[in-house]
């Protein structure tokens, strides 16, 4: 009854209020992104040499990319994570505020400074500066020390983990943490009604914290860790999580984890597996069935695979073209279901965000290889 009374009404007509205003902010907001990054992608296509190699020819995907998909999948992962934010799953992003703009356009000229060193290794199809530089060392396994996506120092100095994230935003075209957040909403689905103090999570290769630091504007009580075998990287994320003390950055390896048995709740990877050899992949779902209490989930999300969208296979297919990415063809159409369950785990739910696909695993609640 009390509908029909005025002041609720008016309740009513502030709330579509507020979500109008919040959906301008938001569509502004990352419009500008689109634009900021969009137009920084388009300089340096025009400033490198392609896909092609000298004496090479021109690639062409076994399914051309479809134009027409392409932009309305890009769409749908904003409306999707516009709707994320009004249902409550996690907070509107952190964007684009006046005081940033001098560090932005330093990023962007230190972006547009690398991308000549970046194209002449992608050219030359030269992606073991970092080996040769690390030979020897005995810290980190063969398959890490290359320069994934032909980057400056691979994963393995400062000057890479600063630029690393306004890199990967340039390549999508701002939509990167959008396609995060994806996983920020699952993390919020599988944590609704509980209490955050009680649940460990761990941010498996967390790279410079930029998702955990999301994860905990979202649930800033929650117990959490990352972990990443990059120091260099470990570190930019100590820095991007120092406003919660609780959270603890490790650094190691994924397929071994310095953790004791069933010691968490949650476990989430994001763009992990298609940068790992299969062997290291089936390594780290051992490991994190092993760390994870029965009944705890494992999300993981990561590169669309051949079929998932089949009209993008195309898109798929020319990024190893363009980018070191020694293991990613093979993941492609690397079936993730016999191992996951080899290793304890059911998949529960499957989720497509432009050009990532997130996948929530549970583990058995009575361990691992029980079938149940």
């Amino acid at each position: 009854m009390f509908e029909h009374c005025p002041i609720f009404w008016g309740m009513g007509l502030f709330d579509d209020a507020q979500k109008t205003a919040g959906r301008a902010r938001y569509t502004a907001a990352q419009g500008i992104r689109s634009a900021w990054y969009g137009a920084q992608y388009a300089i340096a296509k025009r400033r490198s040499a392609g896909f092609n190699r000298p004496g090479e020819p021109a690639f062409k995907p076994t399914n051309p990319v479809d134009t027409k998909e392409l932009r309305a999948s890009y769409f749908r992962l904003f409306a999707k994570d516009r709707a994320n934010i009004e249902a409550g799953l996690y907070p509107a992003p952190e964007d684009f505020r006046l005081v940033d703009l001098p560090k932005a356009v330093k990023r962007a000229r230190h972006f547009m400074e690398d991308v000549e060193d970046v194209d002449r290794r992608r050219v030359a199809r030269d992606g073991a500066e970092v080996r040769d530089r690390l030979d020897g060392h005995n810290r980190y396994p063969a398959y890490y020390r290359q320069n994934f996506h032909y980057q400056t120092d691979g994963w393995l100095s400062d000057e890479s983990a600063k630029l690393y994230d306004h890199q990967v935003e340039a390549l999508f075209t701002g939509s990167a943490d959008a396609m995060r957040r994806a996983a920020l909403a699952e993390i919020a689905r599988e944590l609704k009604g509980r209490d955050q103090r009680e649940v460990r999570l761990m941010d498996l290769a967390c790279g410079t914290g930029r998702f955990l630091r999301e994860t905990m504007r979202a649930f800033p009580r929650l117990q959490a860790s990352g972990l990443d075998l990059s120091p260099n990287y470990a570190e930019r994320a100590r820095m991007q999580v120092a406003p919660w003390p609780q959270v603890d950055i490790i650094e190691g390896l994924a397929e071994a984890l310095p953790l004791e048995d069933a010691s968490l709740d949650v476990v989430v990877s994001i763009y992990l597996f298609h940068e790992l050899p299969e062997k290291a992949r089936r390594d780290v779902m051992a490991e994190v069935s092993r760390v994870l209490k029965p009944g705890g989930v494992f999300i993981i999300a990561d590169s669309l695979q051949f079929k998932d969208n089949e009209k993008l296979d195309g898109i798929l297919e020319y990024f190893p073209e363009g980018f070191h990415e020694p293991y990613y063809k093979a993941y492609l159409g690397w079936d993730f279901a016999a191992p996951m369950q080899e290793a304890g785990f059911a998949l529960e739910r499957t989720e497509i965000a432009f050009l990532t696909k997130v996948n929530v695993w549970r583990k058995h609640a009575g361990g691992a290889g029980d079938g149940e």
